[in-house]
């Protein structure tokens, strides 16, 4: 079982006499430094001049800056920017800073893990990462909790590493729920496992071949988008809220027992022996080499495959049906 930290195992005032540097003023970003100047911390923020989020930035009170500029006055420089963007700036614009004593943060490890990003040894590498998205780390914080978040400690050149980790997570608010301590490797090959064959591939996936089954033996597609995928977020809320029993006590009868009698002759063991060879890709580096060389090379089969799927059928049955849907409106998000 994974250690666990509260507020009481963190002591904020670590970082009362260092200034933390965000590179990025976006989703995570943007949380996490309002988190931490509520928490009574200095918080600088490095972002594009001219750029929205530098805009953002300047009306949420923060002093912005360049990448070069924030690395050179921060003592802690938590880099939030997209992961294929992070190995770039941190050669052109972090690395000449990172001086003895200072600390490199990550929210997730990616770059270190794969070695896109090679850090000198006299400096802590670190990670704190929110279980959640960034308005949810900014929503629970302001009504006086936090979101579950996770440690991990990649260098520990001033002994205490581990220290200022937790009392970055007791900033954003990640204690007042619980941090998770694990390892550089664990969260970044976990993560996007669970990305590519569950939470994000496997499903879409999985919807797209349910609603094809439906249309393909003469359903209409409006009848399989609400099948296979309308009505997903139904059983996603009820597992999300009580887990898979929860959900289970909450369908029809006849509803589960098509769960527990069909549903492993649909994801069976030829599914999970494919699952065990993306987890193999995922271990041996062969997915980050493939997606940064892609990036490298721009993005020609990545665009091809967003395109694809854009012009798909459940794309248009699915616009034509939640402009019906008046609650899904952005006049009332």
């Amino acid at each position: 079982m994974a250690n666990v930290y509260y507020d009481k195992d963190a002591n904020l005032d670590l970082l009362r006499d260092k200034t933390i540097a965000i590179i990025g003023f976006g989703n995570q970003g943007g949380a996490q430094a309002q988190n931490l100047k509520d928490s009574g911390l200095n918080v600088i923020i490095a972002e594009v001049e001219g750029t929205p989020n530098w805009k953002n930035a300047q009306e949420a009170g923060f002093k912005v800056m360049s990448a070069a500029e924030a690395a050179k006055l921060g003592d802690i420089i938590q880099v939030l920017i997209p992961d294929e963007l992070q190995a770039k700036i941190y050669k052109e614009s972090l690395k000449k800073h990172m001086k003895r004593g200072k600390t490199l943060m990550f929210s997730h490890g990616f770059n270190i893990h794969f070695k896109a990003i090679k850090p000198p040894k006299d400096i802590d590498v670190i990670m704190v990462a929110p279980k959640g998205p960034g308005f949810m780390v900014r929503e629970t914080y302001v009504d006086g909790a936090g979101v579950p978040s996770l440690i991990a400690i990649y260098q520990d050149a001033s002994g205490k590493a581990k220290e200022i980790a937790l009392a970055y997570a007791k900033g954003i608010g990640g204690t007042r729920a619980g941090v998770f301590e694990t390892t550089f490797k664990e969260e970044v090959e976990t993560d996007l496992f669970g990305e590519q064959t569950v939470l994000c591939g496997g499903c879409t996936s999985l919807v797209k071949a349910g609603f094809e089954t439906l249309v393909e033996a003469g359903y209409q597609p409006e009848m399989a988008y609400f099948e296979c995928v309308h009505e997903l977020k139904l059983i996603v809320d009820l597992i999300y809220k009580q887990g898979l029993l929860g959900m289970r006590k909450a369908i029809s009868n006849t509803a589960e027992y098509g769960d527990l009698t069909v549903g492993p002759k649909i994801i069976d063991e030829k599914t999970k022996k494919k699952m065990q060879k993306a987890l193999k890709r995922i271990q041996n580096g062969a997915f980050a080499r493939e997606w940064l060389k892609e990036n490298k090379e721009g993005c020609v089969n990545f665009n091809a495959l967003r395109e694809k799927d854009r012009n798909h059928i459940v794309e248009k049955v699915g616009a034509s049906l939640r402009g019906m849907m008046h609650w899904l409106r952005p006049e009332r998000a």
